[in-house]
């Protein structure tokens, strides 16, 4: 069985945005040379998610809407952990959408549904953030 790791680091310039990291991953698959494994996608930061779904614009902004009614971020003192940071929310919304996605890899190539892709969600930007991709295999 074959092990591979890789990193994928981001730094958003906002607060929050969506990025289709699919390619990516298939190309770390692509690197791996495994055929039949798993792959493991996940955000190595406490604000920031990593989701499968649908690559759709308005879906991805519903997301965000949807978030933001669970989680605002302000104001700020509705929150106990922002006498440490003004981040709480992002910690909140990380929860909701998820630490990690798991994919089959067959014959390859990463083993969606209909419509499947990887996300990367961020929470709390404008600083470096990573996610691991771990893919075990023949």
């Amino acid at each position: 069985m074959r092990s591979y790791r890789k990193e994928l680091h981001f730094h958003f310039p906002t607060r929050r945005g969506v990025q289709n990291i699919t390619s990516q991953v298939q190309g770390a698959v692509d690197e791996s040379g495994v055929k039949e494994g798993l792959v493991l996608v996940n955000a190595m930061n406490i604000t920031a998610s990593v989701f499968i779904n649908d690559d759709e614009r308005g879906l991805h902004h519903d997301f965000e809407v949807w978030l933001e009614k669970l989680a605002p971020e302000k104001p700020y003192n509705q929150y106990a952990h922002n006498g440490y940071e003004d981040n709480a929310d992002a910690h909140l919304k990380r929860t909701i959408m998820g630490r990690e996605a798991v994919v089959a890899i067959t014959r390859g190539r990463l083993d969606f549904g209909t419509w499947e892709q990887i996300f990367y969600f961020e929470f709390d930007g404008k600083r470096d953030k990573r996610v691991l991709i771990k893919i075990i295999g023949d």
